[in-house]
C-alpha cells in the first residue's frame, strides 16, 4: 500500500532530530514507500468549502547534521490527493492552532484521514483531559478564581500550578498554601481571574521521574520514559533538562492506560502520549506526543512503525468499508 501523506510541524529545520518524534514517523512513512509532503500553519486555506494547503516535497534522513531535503511548496486541495496528515504542531494551543483543527475539519469530511483527529484536538485539551478520569487522577482544581486556588493550596499543602497552553514545562509551578510568593504565581498564571490555571496536589514520586506512556490505537507501548527531574528543578520534562530512562510499565501503569485507551481510540487518536507521576495520571498529551526515539533507542522498539501500522489498518478498514456500502 503506497500512500501520500503530509505532515503538518514546526519549522522542520529547527527540530532535535535525534529526539524527534515527528521525524521518525516521516522516516518510517519513506521506508514504507510512501510519498511524503510538508506544510507549516500559514500553508493552510479554505478555498469555497474544501481545505487547500501548500505542500512541499520531502525527503528525510537519519542524520543529526543533514536530516532533510525540502522541495518547491504548490497549493493543491487535500482531499483527493493526500491520503493521510499527520497534524503534528506543537502546542501551545492558540487561536491559530484553533483554526487548523477547523480547516482539518473539512479534509476529514472529505476523506483524508487526519492522525490526529481534528475534533478530538480540540476537545482534548492535554492539562484538562485527565479530568475526565479522576479515578486515575491527584486531587486537582481548573479555576479562574484566585481565591478557590488558594483555598486549593491551603487544603493540600503542597501543589503544582499549571497554565493550560503550554508545553514543556514552561510556566509550572510548585507553591504551598504558606507561600508567600503564591499571591505573586496566581496572578502570573489567571491574571485578574480571567485565565484558567490548574491545581494538582503535588506528587513527591517525581523524584522517580514523570513516566511517558505512549498509547497506540488505545494500545500502551510497553515501556514508558520516566523523565527524571535533575539538580533543584522539580520539573522531569527533558525540554527542562530531566533525563530519561526507559522501564517497563508497572500494573497501576497498564490499568490507567487501559481506562483512557479506549476512549482515545472512540475519538480518532491513534497515538497520545500519558504522563503519569507515582500513581497518578497528569497530562493526556495528544497534539504531538514525544519519547518515541529515546524509547526505541533503549529497548531496540520502532514505534512509529507500529503508529503506521494502526494508521494503514485503519485506512484499509475504511476502504474496505466503503466498497461494502457502495456494493450493498
Amino acid at each position: 500500500m503506497s500512500l501520500t501523506v503530509a505532515v503538518l510541524m514546526d519549522p522542520i529545520g529547527t527540530i532535535h532530530p535525534e529526539k524527534d518524534t515527528t521525524l521518525a514517523l516521516l522516516l518510517e512513512a519513506q521506508r514504507r514507500g510512501h510519498r511524503v509532503l510538508y506544510m507549516r500553519q500559514g500553508d493552510l486555506a479554505v478555498r469555497d468549502g474544501a481545505a487547500w494547503a501548500r505542500l512541499a516535497p520531502l525527503a528525510v534522513r537519519d542524520d543529526p547534521r543533514d536530516w532533510y531535503t525540502l522541495g518547491e511548496g504548490r497549493w493543491q486541495a487535500l482531499a483527493g490527493g493526500i491520503d493521510i496528515v499527520l497534524a503534528r504542531k506543537d502546542p501551545p494551543f492558540d487561536t491559530q492552532f484553533l483554526y487548523d483543527t477547523l480547516v482539518l475539519d473539512l479534509a476529514a469530511r472529505a476523506g483524508v484521514r487526519v492522525v490526529n483527529d481534528p475534533q478530538a484536538l480540540r476537545d482534548f485539551n492535554e492539562k484538562l483531559a485527565a479530568q475526565w478520569f479522576p479515578q486515575c487522577c491527584a486531587p486537582a482544581l481548573v479555576a479562574r478564581d484566585r481565591g478557590e486556588l488558594r483555598r486549593f493550596a491551603r487544603e493540600h499543602g503542597e501543589i503544582v500550578l499549571k497554565p493550560l497552553a503550554g508545553m514543556g514545562g514552561r510556566g509550572i509551578f510548585r507553591s504551598r498554601g504558606d507561600d508567600p510568593n503564591l499571591n505573586s504565581i496566581l496572578e502570573t498564571l489567571a491574571g485578574d481571574d480571567h485565565r484558567f490555571v490548574i491545581a494538582q496536589k503535588f506528587i513527591p514520586e517525581i523524584t522517580a521521574g514523570d513516566k511517558r506512556i505512549l498509547v497506540i490505537d488505545g494500545e500502551p507501548v510497553p515501556y514508558a520514559l520516566a523523565r527524571i527531574p535533575q539538580g533543584t528543578d522539580f520539573r522531569g520534562n527533558l525540554a527542562a533538562g530531566g533525563r530519561g530512562v526507559g522501564q517497563p510499565l508497572s500494573e497501576r501503569d497498564r490499568w490507567i492506560a487501559a481506562e483512557v485507551g479506549l476512549e482515545l481510540k472512540r475519538r480518532g487518536i491513534v497515538l497520545a502520549g500519558l504522563d503519569v507521576i507515582g500513581d497518578y495520571l497528569t497530562e493526556v498529551n495528544v497534539t504531538s506526543p514525544t519519547c518515541a526515539r529515546e524509547l526505541d533507542a533503549q529497548f531496540g522498539l520502532n514505534i512509529a512503525g507500529i503508529v503506521f501500522d494502526a494508521i494503514e489498518n485503519n485506512v484499509t478498514r475504511d476502504s474496505e468499508l466503503g466498497t461494502r456500502k457502495a456494493t450493498a
